[in-house]
Order: C-alpha cells, then structure tokens, then sequence
C-alpha cells in the first residue's frame, strides 16, 4: 500500500495524498524550490487548519496520529507528528 493510498483510507478531510506534497515541500532545500512561495504556501495550510472548529481539529489531530502510527518513513512519520504543532492545531506548552 503506498503512502497517499495509506493516508486517504480515513481521511474526512480529504487531505490524503496531500500530506505527501506538504512533507516534501517542508523538507525541499531552498536551491530547489522558491522559498517565499514555499513559505507562502505553508502559510495558506496553516491558515486553513485554524480556521477548523473544535471538533474538526480534535478529528483532524486524530487522523494524523492515525496516520503516523501506520507510517513506515521515519521523517514522513516524523513530519506527521509534528504537524498538529507546526501549524497551529495545539498551544506550545514552552
């Protein structure tokens, strides 16, 4: 099963295969990809993950940590756990 098939089993918020793009987006050097637009792009996700209700973002944290117990990739994996605090779904406890 690859990882876009993986992640759009459960998905309600048909995020799927985009994670993918994210995650490669995320870790892409600079020489490769334009950085405003990436930063901009990133940005607009983390934009529309905060504008989700409560509920919403008590779901869409469950479906990726759903998705990240079921990752083979370390750093896919990785990405996935980190996702909820990197772009704003949980409070920084620092």
């Amino acid at each position: 099963m690859g990882q876009g098939e993986q992640a759009g089993e459960n998905d309600d918020f048909g995020i799927g295969g985009n994670f993918d793009v994210l995650w490669f987006v995320e870790g892409c050097e600079d020489e490769k990809m334009d950085p405003d637009g990436t930063v901009k792009d990133l940005e607009g996700v983390a934009h529309l993950v905060t504008q989700l209700t409560s509920d919403q973002r008590c779901d869409f944290i469950d479906l990726l940590d759903s998705m990240a117990a079921e990752e083979s990739d370390p750093s896919r994996r990785e990405f996935l756990e980190g996702f909820p605090e990197g772009f704003g779904l949980i409070e920084d406890d620092s």
